[in-house]
């Protein structure tokens, strides 16, 4: 039997799971299992592995960073981020990767464009998976500010955002990385000054359920072009089956 599995918390609802077990039946792997590990406290990671036939895990929020120290070692990708979406057992001990890099930035090229006219962006929420899109946008050469819900040395907050409404009509692509807006709670979004929106800004939100949450919809009901995450999680799962096989 070959294991893999999800943590994160809490896991009210699992893409990865699904995906997966599609991914075997389909591929006809019937010793292969994808279980998920709700895991409130990052100290419940080391018994994990206590199980031999548990080849590699995704990880999620709140434990894309603080998983780090249990580790035996970085991949490359996952140095470069900063934070690790993908475990995998090998030879030498537990070694992180990052696959949301990959996923976010092939999404974001088909959603602006190869020749895009994107300069600017804001990324919403400091977390791991704002990690990602950090290196992507860089890459990009798209020029980013971060904002949260308190202002740091290189990030400024919600409530600076909505004081100076002119900073919404400068950037083009705003990338909401928090988990606001999630099913269940469908009925919460990033607190920007949406009047400032116009057919001039990209959404694009790394929450996939609901497949159109209500940062999204404000941001379609001024004329922005908007996409979720589904493609992102999507990609970074091919990559993440990609990485516990080579």
């Amino acid at each position: 039997m070959r294991k893999f599995g999800l943590i994160g918390f809490p896991l009210t609802h699992s893409f990865s799971k699904k995906y997966f077990t599609a991914k075997f039946e389909q591929l006809g792997l019937a010793d292969h299992f994808y279980d998920l590990f709700e895991m409130e406290s990052v100290d419940e990671f080391v018994k994990l592995w206590e199980d031999p036939e548990l080849v590699g895990v995704n990880v999620t929020v709140p434990h894309k960073q603080n998983v780090m120290p249990f580790l035996d070692g970085l991949d490359a990708s996952a140095e470069r981020v900063g934070a690790v979406n993908v475990i995998k057992r090998q030879q030498e001990g537990l070694i992180g990767y990052n696959s949301d890099y990959v996923g976010f930035k092939r999404s974001l090229e088909k959603f602006i464009g190869e020749n895009h006219p994107v300069k600017n962006a804001i990324i919403l929420g400091t977390g791991g998976a704002s990690k990602a899109v950090e290196v992507a946008l860089a890459d990009l050469h798209i020029e980013y500010q971060l904002v949260s819900r308190r202002a740091t040395a290189n990030t400024i907050s919600y409530d600076q955002l909505n004081e100076c409404k002119e900073k919404m009509q400068e950037v083009q692509l705003i990338v909401n990385t928090t988990p606001l807006g999630t099913y269940p709670k469908v009925d919460t979004c990033p607190d920007l000054p949406y009047s400032e929106l116009s057919d001039k800004h990209y959404l694009y939100d790394l929450v996939y359920n609901p497949s159109e949450t209500l940062f999204l919809q404000k941001g379609k009901a001024k004329g922005a072009q908007i996409m979720n995450g589904a493609e992102m999680l999507e990609r970074q799962a091919e990559r993440s089956w990609e990485i516990w096989n080579q």
